[in-house]
């Protein structure tokens, strides 16, 4: 074991909403040529047949207005463009986005793409610790079958907003520690805007779930458990400190917010001393929202579940989970990790591929060891926590942002 792996005593997963990797961190590409993001010249035909290219034009709000169509049928649209399914072209984004609006310019938008200055805390993260070139969704479908995969290593055959899983098997991660004497918990924002496992997770375990103001307490005391799952608010809400402004990222969201509430999570770990130099921090997003990305997912192994053509919406396709969904930001924080590594994705020498299902495995493997009843899915997905080193970097080498 490396010294980073020796010392790590936490881990700490924030998943944010409905971003695609090009959208977010593609701008990065131009200034480091190891990351697999956008050249400038990717293109979407529109619905009169004219290509819609990328640009660094992406607004922090009011821009992806309606929501991008990102259920199993659309995606299979954006992903494959009515083509073959060994063949994923990723040429369906425009079209699919024209459907919600009717309106050709507005659909050329789901190719913009924020420029680096725009998003300092995601960028400056992924410049400074570890950015993966292969981190994809799951699904190729909506929120909740893919955050699924991050607490329970599958969506028990669901590609849709179905939120039912409990009394399943395999255990959720969470259950998987406590049962084998670990600590873990799953810190929603608060009551306004809470988790979307609390039907799932609950069941006479209130131990697991603590508010988002727990989790920055629970930094500051140093009382953080070994595993802990952070949400944002996904919801503009009054509460008894006044407004709370959503900050999941998810489409029409404040971007920004996102940027604060990333910043916030970061802060909160680095600014405690001994929790900073025994957590890693995995900042990940469930899926890509319908929005443009340009990498193909590659087929995966199967989980053991099939979806039929009543539930993928899709005539005549029955979903074997054998193929991922859409490419997302992920980045891997640590002191123990070298500055600006990049994790090599599919197509690209020591390429990897990594999905949700390499979260609970990932966890489950370091604090509890082999887990049989996981699915073969999750038994293959790989684990990332061989990117901390021997070196432990000096605390001024590591970003401080303002919140």
């Amino acid at each position: 074991m490396t010294a980073g792996l020796q010392n790590l005593k936490h881990i700490v997963v924030l998943m944010m909403e409905n971003r695609s990797f090009d959208h977010m961190l593609g701008s990065l590409h131009a200034e480091d040529p190891r990351i697999q993001g956008l050249a400038g010249n990717e293109s979407n035909l529109d619905t009169t047949n004219e290509p819609a290219r990328v640009q660094p034009l992406a607004e922090f709000q009011s821009q992806l207005d309606p929501d991008p169509n990102h259920h199993f049928p659309a995606v299979h649209q954006q992903i494959f463009d009515g083509g073959p399914l060994n063949k994923p072209t990723m040429s369906g984004f425009v079209k699919s986005y024209y459907a919600e609006r009717k309106d050709v310019n507005h659909s050329r938008k789901i190719m913009y793409y924020f420029p680096k200055e725009k998003l300092p805390v995601l960028t400056g993260l992924a410049r400074s610790f570890a950015v993966f070139n292969g981190w994809f969704s799951s699904i190729p479908g909506p929120t909740l079958c893919n955050r699924a995969f991050a607490h329970y290593g599958t969506s028990f055959g669901q590609v849709s907003m179905d939120v039912f899983y409990y009394h399943k098997q395999p255990l959720s991660v969470y259950e998987r520690l406590i049962n084998a004497g670990h600590s873990a918990k799953l810190y929603y924002f608060d009551e306004a805007s809470s988790t979307m496992e609390v039907v799932n997770l609950l069941q006479n375990q209130p131990k697991l779930f603590g508010t988002y103001d727990q989790f920055l307490e629970d930094c500051k005391s140093g009382k953080l458990p070994q595993y802990s799952f952070v949400e944002p608010n996904y919801t503009d809400h009054e509460d008894a400190g006044g407004e709370q402004i959503a900050c999941d990222q998810h489409p029409d969201h404040d971007v920004q917010q996102g940027e604060v509430f990333v910043a916030s999570v970061y802060n909160a770990i680095r600014q405690n001393p001994d929790l900073w130099k025994s957590t890693a921090l995995l900042i990940v997003y469930d899926e890509h929202g319908g929005i443009f990305d340009h990498v193909p997912p590659p087929s995966c192994t199967k989980d053991g579940f099939t979806a039929p053509p009543d539930q993928t919406g899709v005539p005549g396709l029955t979903f074997e989970f054998d193929r991922l969904g859409v490419r997302v930001p992920a980045i891997l924080v640590s002191p123990w990790i070298p500055k600006a590594t990049v994790v090599p994705g599919p197509g690209e020498a020591n390429g990897r591929v990594f999905e949700h299902a390499s979260i609970p495995r990932t966890i489950t493997q370091f604090f509890v060891g082999d887990y049989p009843n996981s699915t073969p899915r999750e038994q293959k997905a790989a684990t990332f926590l061989d990117l901390l080193s021997d070196n432990l970097r000096p605390d001024a080498d590591c970003p401080v942002f303002r919140t």
